[in-house]
């Protein structure tokens, strides 16, 4: 009888709250679905868990509860004042902070937003803050919203002050004053947020580039040691990083025709060196059809270009800056996977194409693939420092690098590597479209309606 094991992982973390032994925490935690996977879930409203650490002492309990989302995307934007609230505080004023309550189906509450502490004023003017309707009172418009007063203090005991009730629908009609505390409603400005599936469906085209390093320290692809080595019984991790991405990201594509280029490679018939050529021969019709056609075509050009060097990104980034620089209108998006083993030997040049790039529509993946070091890489990868060049900084993060290293499964399963490699490789590009969408202002296009087809109408002639 095999034996189970359950897996544990963390999920999130709540905020710290200072001194108080019943902390309320605001930090809520939203779980995705996904329709095409079995996900054994068991969701529990209000499930209470005593503490457990220290023998023969009781430590406290943690209360959890869950509900359904409703599906409103809206967000809004408010601000709050208050005047002649009361007086708290011995000496000095009141600190005076807002709670926001959503009531739950059960009739119970739960904290959704704390405004900021406003040292020693009767008469606060909170700073304005965005949160999502869902969160507020989870798209139902009547549902009550409950707002407390407090007086901040530093051990954690606040002072009550007061508080009001009122609703997403009153708010939203201007409801300005809340009852004898004063509290007034500056602003109220509603925003819809639009997703990534929003643009596709209103048809938006991802365009999909492919860029491979054929330089020398590959190795020779005749010998089972080379990174591009074609073994008859499984892919090169060449070949596995480009179906991973690629066989994901093709179905965003309409045409399913893809540009396939190499570099770092010396060209018959005169032996010249290239840093974007066409993987099918025809850099006047790079394109390829489908994944299947790019590794088609990735594999006769190893049979026949000689692997040289250097490491040279420029010329492909710019190769599809050229097109992206075509289309701003947010009807197309391009996608470029760069695939290298080494080290890069253009920076400054890489430097300068990324931050030109990064006013387009345009995305930039690297994956790392062999043993070596990748610093360089990293620092291309605009998640902790955005990159720079000559004095100006890239206008938005497009560069997401990974070494392929990092996903080879242990078991030896391919497809698993390969899943994960194309889940943290393309977690990225959703919300590096959508930054470009929300700076150039482009609104996704209305979905078409379904297609409904015709009626035959079976006539008898008489």
């Amino acid at each position: 009888m095999e034996g189970l094991c359950s897996l544990v992982f963390k999920f999130g973390r709540t905020e710290v709250i200072d001194n108080t032994l019943n902390p309320d925490f605001v930090r809520k935690f939203i779980m995705d679905y996904f329709f095409e996977e079995r996900e054994n879930l068991r969701f529990d409203f209000r499930l209470e868990k005593s503490i457990v650490g220290i023998p023969g002492k009781k430590c406290g309990t943690v209360i959890v509860t869950a509900e359904e989302l409703g599906c409103c995307r809206d967000s809004v934007l408010m601000q709050f004042c208050a005047n002649k609230l009361d007086k708290k505080d011995f000496f000095g004023k009141s600190d005076p902070f807002l709670v926001f309550h959503r009531s739950n189906e059960d009739g119970s509450f739960t904290i959704c937003h704390k405004t900021e502490v406003v040292k020693n004023t009767l008469n606060p003017v909170w700073q304005a803050f965005k949160i999502s309707v869902r969160a507020l009172c989870n798209g139902d418009y009547d549902r009550t919203i409950k707002v407390e007063v407090y007086d901040w203090d530093r051990d954690g005991s606040h002072d009550f002050i007061g508080e009001f009730t009122t609703s997403y629908r009153e708010l939203s009609r201007g409801q300005s004053q809340f009852n004898v505390y004063e509290v007034t409603l500056l602003s109220f400005l509603i925003e819809t947020e639009v997703s990534f599936l929003d643009y596709i469906k209103g048809g938006t085209q991802i365009n999909f580039t492919v860029a491979i390093d054929f330089t020398a320290s590959n190795g020779n692809p005749s010998q089972p040691t080379s990174l591009h080595y074609m073994n008859p019984y499984q892919l090169n991790a060449y070949g596995m990083a480009l179906r991973a991405v690629g066989e994901i990201i093709q179905d965003y594509d309409s045409d399913k025709m893809f540009p396939a280029l190499g570099f770092g490679a010396r060209l018959p018939p005169d032996g010249r060196v290239s840093h974007e050529f066409a993987l099918n021969g025809n850099p006047q019709n790079p394109y390829c059809h489908g994944i299947d056609g790019v590794m088609e075509a990735y594999y006769r050009s190893l049979k026949c270009v000689q692997l040289y060097g250097p490491t040279n990104f420029a010329p492909v980034i710019n190769h599809v800056a050229r097109y992206a620089a075509s289309v701003k209108d947010g009807s197309q998006y391009f996608v470029l996977l760069i695939i290298t083993d080494g080290v890069i030997s253009d920076m400054a040049q890489t430097k300068e194409s990324i931050v030109n790039a990064s006013k387009l529509p345009m995305s930039i993946i690297i994956v790392g693939v062999g043993p070596a070091e990748f610093d360089a890489m990293e620092e291309l990868d605009g998640d902790v420092v955005r990159i720079s060049s000559r004095g100006r900084f890239a206008e938005r993060d497009i560069v997401q690098f990974v070494p392929f290293r990092d996903y080879i499964d242990r078991s030896g399963n391919h497809v698993l590597s390969m899943a994960r490699l194309a889940k943290d490789v393309l977690a990225e590009i959703p919300e590096q479209f959508l930054s470009y969408m929300r700076v150039r202002g482009i609104k996704p296009s209305p979905a078409p309606p379904p297609y409904t087809p015709p009626i035959h109408v079976l006539q008898t002639q008489i």
